[in-house]
């Protein structure tokens, strides 16, 4: 299988119909067979996309936000299904992003989608603060059922809202999920992995496995370079001593043969379309037509 994650910042994004053509046809070129995709935007409040257009799309039962023309994650469905790839595919919106934007998280798969996820982690659910976290899921009909979820973590100095006790809403609502399924968590964990003692340590210790740390082949695995939204007044000293950080990353339940783990869309390995660099890995599992 070949799995992809990216924080696509979407509509915010400087030329964006430019980066999201980049996007699509990379997408078509590679065929992952699951994304998982965070800061998917719709403008708030536009017309309503024509739902007739998107025999794949998913509807989450959670969803109160209706699907509007312009939203990222129906742009891209659209996209890939003219050049004859077509996605299953859900959409979940969580919060008011930057006043305007209607901002949530998106899961593509190649593979049927059985059942969908959500779940609030943040300590409130509060759709106009821009803190409030939610995870989207989906199980997928391959071999063993697995599931996929989608992830956008607080950090870990927060007062507000930290890290950890997102964290421990996250395990709790999985805790019986991943005793009888593959259960992976894809996403922008805003938690370095050059940083000891914190968000990165915290995954590994609770037994989760770094697909990057398993994959036989892997390049430096850095998503970031610089500072970016949401990092001016973290880790600054930190910050200045590293070269970028890996902070988009993949994890699994269960240790899984994963044969290749590999940045994409950096400027060397695809056209950069985010303020984020994705992550591609590929396991020994399931492979579509």
């Amino acid at each position: 299988m070949k799995i992809m994650t990216l924080n696509t910042h979407s509509l915010i994004e400087e030329q964006y119909l430019q980066k999201l053509e980049l996007f699509v046809n990379r997408v078509a070129q590679e065929k992952p067979d699951v994304i998982a995709m965070q800061e998917v935007n719709q403008p708030a409040g536009g017309p309503l996309e024509n739902l007739e257009r998107f025999p794949g799309l998913v509807l989450c039962k959670e969803n109160e936000i209706p699907l509007r023309k312009g939203n990222h994650a129906a742009q891209v469905a659209a996209r890939l299904q003219e050049k004859g790839i077509p996605y299953y595919w859900t959409w979940l919106p969580i919060k008011l992003g930057y006043g305007k934007y209607d901002e949530g998280m998106a899961i593509f798969s190649r593979y049927p989608i059985m059942e969908t996820d959500v779940c609030c982690i943040s300590s409130f659910e509060d759709y106009r603060n821009w803190r409030t976290r939610k995870i989207l899921g989906v199980q997928i009909k391959n071999s063993k059922r697995s599931w996929f979820y989608t992830v956008h973590m607080g950090w870990w100095n927060d007062k507000e809202e930290p890290f950890l006790a997102q964290w421990n809403r996250l395990e709790e609502h999985l805790r019986f999920r991943k005793k009888t399924n593959p259960v992976w968590l894809l996403g922008d964990f805003n938690s370095p992995a050059e940083v000891r003692g914190e968000g990165y340590d915290c995954i590994r210790k609770s037994g989760w496995k770094d697909t990057y740390l398993l994959a036989k082949e892997k390049d430096s695995g850095i998503t970031v370079k610089g500072v970016i939204d949401g990092w001016r007044e973290q880790l600054e000293a930190e910050l200045t001593a590293l070269e970028g950080m890996r902070i988009d990353q993949i994890w699994c339940s269960q240790e899984e043969p994963v044969l290749s783990s590999r940045v994409v869309f950096n400027g060397s390995n695809g056209a950069v379309v985010s303020d984020h660099y994705g992550v591609m890995i590929q396991t020994e599992g399931d492979k579509t037509k």
